[in-house]
């Protein structure tokens, strides 16, 4: 069951976790057991509902990403929070620990972004592609050790493997992204992409939520964090 410090938030209607590298959001082709099966059973179990567990997903994460995952508990939720993951209504930042330090410090990035199926890759142009989508997201750079160098990432699209093309595309690598462009990739399998805050208005109480999660425990992350 899902550790009780991994809930970032819970009431009645929502419940948002800190998801570790690794974990599927959701059921993919792999039939590995999803994070969303680790909620559904620590409900079931703290709550001692019977029969199955109602879990709505309104957002996904890349299985080697961490950070904020955001559950409906209730239809209503999950149809309200849908709504304002495809508008402009979540704000999301994340964190990426990337292999040089950028040219500009602080940068708006606009490309356009293809996505193969085949590969299950994206990557970014300057100019429009056919069949291409626009993609934009801010970056600031925060902290920088010998080797790596930690941005900050306001998010404005919701593309397909977005920041890890739109960086690449500048020239930045996210550690232990081999897929786009990494040299090695990390121990644990995952990449260096943290899904660090998001900001929204309440689906059902319409108050405002503001979560923030700690990156993973490691030397690196630790150091950027501190």
């Amino acid at each position: 069951m899902i550790e009780k410090d991994r809930i970032l938030y819970e009431d009645n209607h929502i419940i948002i976790i800190n998801k570790k590298v690794g974990e599927l959001v959701q059921g993919d082709s792999t039939g590995d057991v999803t994070l969303a099966d680790e909620v559904k059973n620590y409900l079931k179990v703290t709550y001692n509902k019977p029969g199955n567990v109602y879990l709505g997903i309104p957002h996904r994460l890349d299985r080697p990403t961490s950070g904020i995952v955001v559950y409906a508990k209730t239809e209503k939720a999950l149809i309200r929070l849908n709504d304002l993951f495809k508008g402009s209504g979540v704000k999301k930042t994340y964190w990426a620990i990337v292999d040089k330090c950028p040219s500009k410090i602080e940068a708006s990035l606009v490309h356009y972004i293809t996505r193969d199926t085949k590969t299950n890759k994206s990557k970014a142009y300057s100019i429009e592609q056919k069949g291409s989508k626009i993609a934009k997201l801010d970056y600031a750079l925060l902290k920088s050790s010998d080797k790596y160098h930690l941005l900050e990432i306001d998010l404005h699209t919701g593309r397909h493997h977005q920041i890890r093309a739109q960086l690449a595309a500048i020239g930045l690598h996210i550690k232990g992204d081999l897929k786009y462009g990494a040299a090695r990739s990390n121990p644990d399998g995952g990449i260096c992409l943290h899904a660090r805050a998001i900001k929204f208005i309440h689906p059902v109480k319409k108050e405002e939520i503001s979560i923030v999660a700690p990156p993973p425990a490691d030397n690196l992350w630790d150091y950027f964090n501190n």
